[in-house]
């Protein structure tokens, strides 16, 4: 298959590449018939996906839709250089396939994109290589005969081709669209001579402009084209933005869905369908009224490449063969085929489908299966070779001759190396069947055939012959004819027993489980009685675990699966009326040891533990060589081997463990027979260690016998934290250390207590744990046990150095901190008197004092002294704490003057001003007609007011509200007289009224609507109309008034007219009308009601039923 050309290089080695392409596929000639191919590599380094190739043929023709046998596409990707490879092959070019091409290549916002041209030559017809060739004589007679022939030297002349007809066209679509200084020209054109009738014709013909559309503004497209998986938009403009619109699909009305969205904006109607599948490949329909709008829409699929080629398969007659590929899309559909016939599922072939991956699997292949396979997408395909070989047969032990005397047994035995395979028995060329003396046996790869009784006619060539299989195995059969004359003879028994190659001597050593057969040779005539003796026990000859089988000249001891207690002394006696014959022997009996015990944990550090166990009691009768560690995490069910060398010691320290996890130990023993099974399981333990010493070590206060100290938490905790921390201390240049604290301190101080005055000492901290204590902290320097004097000194906050207001009710609670040593002598007085008020708290500490009160009252208002005192050093602050309250009422509120539409009022402040300053009066009015109060003025600080705008011939009665930092007053005065609005002597001329005329015929202002409802819910439907004199209304159902039916309520409220459907059902849908009349006309609109069931309603009550 020929490929495209690469680019040329200019001058310097450098292809003119721009952009993602690293290789551009290059425009070539192709012949008519062959193949082509075209090869385009992207550079991926710099992508952050996988970019995303498309190959078109001219402006707008995606050629994946195209991808079958004629177009084929491939991709691959080089994961050294990361490098995309695309290639598009056309197969058999035709002339169609001439044209201008392009491939264009996106990634997320890069993308670049080239062109090329395919030219189709026609194929050219081959000329004589040898000129000679083309001579000819005349006449009959052979080579020299006639005279020499040159006419097939001449040149032929082609033949012109008929010009092809050309297309049919409409020369009156053209003139009409044309300049009339044109027409000439294009008559030429066309064959055209009668010019005066060709005008004459051209003013008959009218343009027919296309009917406007009543309903629609702007119709559908006449197609749309979409993506699959894609999202897709269908719009129209209507004319009135009311009516109501109906979509269609295949002529089948759309319902609203998650798929299909329905929007409505103005006079603009869209269909959205969300995530196209093939299936929405079809003819649309936007119906308004009787008018029709058609489009169709068109899914793209995209075509499914081949991801992961075929490979090539080679195997053995009977195993499995599996081919496997992948392809772009999920779900996809492949082809698999076999020698142009497709493969289907039966009962040796499998197809197999997980995600992208499609699997071709054969059972069992054999020579039949050998051949090329092929998988096609609509997007590529691929090959892959399948080459089955045959199974050799391994002969193990092949069949040896047999010489037999008469009544003798026969047996033929061979071993071949695949247990499955059968065959046939064949004696001189024919079959051998099985009869009374004649048996044949398979059991695993060994074959017998076993003749009883041999007679002399048994007696000739055997032969065995596997099936399917060029093999046979051949051995003879030799019949030996003994005549014996009787002559009475007696030997005394004689014991043959060989026991060198156990060892020791007379000592047979068998492993626990394995089978023990010792086979005795017994001479003597006549034939003497054996015996076999465990101690004083005789063994029988029956059928068990432990027998003994006797033939002529052979006495075997059997035992299967050796067990312990078969270990012991045995003896062999045989006799006869010679003699008697006796040998003693002994069975050892090894095996591997049982598990060692007591395993356990001695210790722990960081990362390490250390494991002691005892050794196995018993082993198994071989010394003990060592011994194999497991360890797993608790709660974990994996072991991990520590050593795979056998470990001789009972103490092993594990490393490599993780600190804060629990582990488990169990150990094996190793002897000469084997390993032994594990031990029992320890008891959890945790690799742990000690922290760091704790940090920052000071002195935060010193007296005369104890220190307070502070330190900062160890810098390494690790996976067992802290438990706390034990204080030590000692005196200068001694190393003496006493602990200050028996049990340990979970906080990071502690006041040392009991210490010497004027003593210097060293301090150090130690943090403890599981594991133990860590490394001390040691102050560098020591400290003199030795009060410190510091004068008292209060700090106030600065938010009660100024006037501490709050209200009755809130919460108090003071934190005054002090200083002083030692502790000084705290003192609160209120308005220079101890304070004794039980309602006021306080508590005070070393460093500070709190003062709180739980609910504060208008009582505990006043100047609080607080006082620390040291000897005769004193320290003095004062708190002034006020609680306010809401006030009382203003005093004698009076209208002291109207005037017009105004009157003044006073008042005198309140008695009680709530502990605080007035910061303003509320003003109302209220009317004696309506008593309804209005606010005239807020926040008014002085005591008195003049309240505008009121109306003539109105009584006002005012009242007044008292205001404080805590609000309005409860409570509120009243004027203690009114203010009348006089009228003045005005007189008004009433125009004369003229009634309009308000009749009207009905008519509906808002329309009923198609509505969809579920069968058992109640709905309603509703409209408005408009008329006067009052019209009648009248409610329809399919044109059948509807009358005092129950389950319709009918509703009529200020020209809102509603139907209320009690519960509807599945038949009371259909056309409901309403219809207005009056004297001056009548009016009607009318909607669809559609009433759906519910699929689960509707097999619940199946259920029930």
């Amino acid at each position: 298959m020929p490929e495209a050309k690469k680019p040329e290089t200019v001058p310097g080695g450098q292809s003119e590449l721009t952009g993602l392409f690293v290789e551009r596929p290059e425009s070539t000639t192709v012949i008519k018939g062959k193949n082509v191919t075209f090869v385009a590599k992207v550079d991926s380094s710099d992508l952050l996906r996988k970019p995303n190739m498309k190959w078109l043929k001219g402006k707008w023709l995606d050629l994946g839709s195209k991808a079958g046998k004629h177009v084929q596409f491939k991709e691959a990707y080089d994961r050294n250089s990361k490098v995309y490879t695309y290639e598009m092959s056309i197969i058999k070019v035709v002339e169609g396939d001439a044209g201008g091409y392009r491939c264009e290549v996106t990634s997320k916002d890069k993308c670049d994109s080239c062109t090329f041209e395919v030219t189709v030559e026609a194929v050219q017809e081959e000329q004589p290589a040898n000129i000679l060739d083309a001579f000819k004589r005349s006449g009959d007679a052979g080579e020299d005969a006639g005279d020499l022939d040159f006419s097939a030297l001449l040149k032929k002349r082609e033949k012109k081709a008929r010009d092809e007809p050309k297309e049919d066209v409409d020369v009156w679509e053209i003139l009409k669209d044309a300049k009339p200084c044109d027409y000439e020209k294009i008559a030429f054109d066309y064959g055209i001579t009668d010019l005066r009738g060709l005008l004459k014709r051209l003013k008959k013909m009218k343009k027919v402009e296309p009917k406007k559309s009543d309903a629609f503004l702007k119709k559908l497209e006449q197609c749309y084209s979409v993506d699959k998986g894609k999202r897709t938009q269908m719009h129209v403009e209507l004319h009135d933005p009311n009516v109501q619109v109906k979509w269609l699909k295949n002529g089948v009305e759309i319902k609203p869905s998650a798929k299909y969205v329905f929007e409505c904006v103005g006079n603009k109607r869209t269909l959205t369908i969300n995530k196209c599948n093939l299936s929405d490949d079809a003819a649309y329909e936007c119906v308004v009224g009787e008018e029709k709008s058609f489009t169709e829409v068109f899914v793209k699929e995209p075509p499914v490449t081949i991801t992961k080629l075929l490979d090539d398969v080679h195997v053995v007659v009977g195993e499995k063969v599996e081919f496997e590929c992948e392809v772009s899309e999920e779900g996809a559909n492949v082809k698999w085929m076999k020698d142009g016939v497709e493969l289907t599922k039966d009962g040796k072939i499998r197809i197999k489908k997980d995600g992208k991956k499609h699997t071709l699997v054969i059972n069992e292949a054999t020579i039949e299966d050998i051949g090329m396979y092929y998988v096609y997408t609509n997007g590529g395909e691929s090959k892959g070779e399948l080459e089955v070989e045959a199974k050799e047969l391994e002969v193990l032990q092949s069949i040896a001759d047999l010489s037999v005397k008469a009544c003798e047994q026969a047996m033929f035995k061979c071993e071949v190396s695949d247990e499955k395979v059968v065959g046939k028995w064949f004696k001189d060329g024919v079959e051998v069947k099985p009869g009374n003396r004649i048996k044949m046996s398979h059991i695993g790869r060994i074959h017998k055939l076993t003749i009883d009784d041999v007679k002399p006619q048994d007696e000739g060539n055997y032969t065995f012959v596997p099936e399917g299989y060029a093999l046979s195995l051949s051995a003879k059969l030799n019949f030996i004819e003994i005549k014996i004359e009787y002559v009475p003879r007696q030997d005394p028994p004689k014991i043959h027993l060989d026991t060198s190659s156990t060892g020791s001597k007379n000592t047979i050593v068998v492993v626990a489980g394995n089978k023990l057969r010792l086979d005795v040779e017994i001479t003597g005539e006549p034939v003497p009685t054996v015996c076999w003796m465990k101690g004083d026990t005789v063994i029988s000859e029956a059928e068990g675990r432990v027998r003994v089988e006797t033939r002529t000249t052979l006495s075997s001891f059997v035992i299967e699966g050796a067990e312990r207690q078969d270990e012991g002394q045995y003896s062999i006696i045989v006799t006869n009326p010679a003699g008697e014959d006796r040998a003693e022997l002994t069975v050892k009996i090894v095996d591997v040891p049982n598990p060692p015990e007591n395993v356990k944990c001695m210790g722990v550090g960081e990362d390490t533990a250390t494991i002691t166990w005892d050794p196995p009691k018993f082993d198994g009768g071989a010394p003990i060589k060592g011994y194999l560690m497991e360890r797993k995490k608790q709660g974990s069910s994996r072991w991990t081997k520590l050593n795979f060398e056998v470990f001789e010691s009972t103490t092993y320290e594990a490393k490599k463990m993780i600190e804060g996890v629990f582990y488990e130990m169990r150990v094996f023993a190793v002897n000469g027979i084997g390993i032994s099974q594990p031990s029992g399981n320890s008891k959890p333990f945790m690799p742990i260690a000690p922290t760091s010493e704790p940090t920052r070590l000071t002195v935060e206060d010193v007296t005369d016998s104890t220190c307070a100290l502070k330190w900062r938490p160890p810098e390494r905790v690790g996976a067992g934290g802290v438990d706390g921390y034990i204080i030590e201390w000692c005196k200068e240049g001694e190393d003496n250390w006493v602990a200050a604290n028996k049990e340990p301190v979970d906080k990071n101080t502690y006041r040392v207590k009991g210490l010497p005055t004027g003593e210097k000492l060293l301090f150090r901290v130690v943090a403890m744990n599981i594991a133990g204590r860590s490394p001390p902290c040691t102050m560098k320097q020591s400290v003199t046990i030795r009060e410190i004097m510091e004068y008292p000194k209060i700090r106030l906050p600065r938010q009660l150095r100024t006037k501490f207001i709050r209200k009755v009710g809130e919460k108090i609670n003071l934190v005054i901190p002090f200083q002083g040593k030692p502790r000084p002598v705290v003192n609160w007085l209120k308005d220079g008197e101890p304070l004794e008020n039980k309602s006021v708290g306080i508590r005070t500490s070393d460093f500070d004092t709190i003062l709180f009160i739980r609910s504060a009252e208008r009582d505990h208002s006043g100047t609080y002294t607080l006082s620390v005192q040291i000897d005769n050093m004193q320290d003095k602050a004062d708190i002034h704490i006020q609680i306010v309250d809401k006030p009382g009422p203003p005093i004698n509120v009076m209208v002291t003057d109207v005037w017009g539409f105004n009157a003044a009022l006073e008042w005198k402040p309140p008695k009680d001003t709530g502990n605080t300053d007035i910061t303003g009066y509320t003003i109302q009015k209220a009317d004696k007609k309506t008593q309804d109060w209005f606010t005239v003025y807020e926040h008014n600080r002085r005591p008195s007011c003049t309240a505008s705008d009121l109306v003539m011939g109105n009584e006002y009665s005012f009242r007044v509200f008292s205001e404080n930092i805590c609000g309005l007053s409860d409570e509120v005065a009243f004027s203690k007289n009114t203010a009348i609005i006089g009228k003045t002597d005005l007189e008004y001329n009433k125009p004369a009224f003229k009634e309009k005329d308000m009749s009207s015929s009905p008519k509906f202002t808002a329309p009923l609507v198609d509505r969809v409802v579920v069968a058992g819910y109640s709905t309603a439907i509703s409209c408005a109309v408009r008329a006067y004199p009052k019209a009648k209304i009248v409610w329809m159902k399919n044109k059948m008034i509807i009358g005092e039916d129950p389950k319709f309520l009918m509703q009529n409220n200020q020209g809102v007219l509603t139907l209320n459907i009690r519960k509807p059902g599945q038949f009371d849908g259909g056309k409901y009308s309403c219809k207005a009349i009056n004297d001056l006309g009548e009016d009607e609109v009318e909607c669809r009601l559609e009433v759906r069931v519910l699929k689960e309603k509707k097999e619940g009550d199946e259920e029930k039923k």
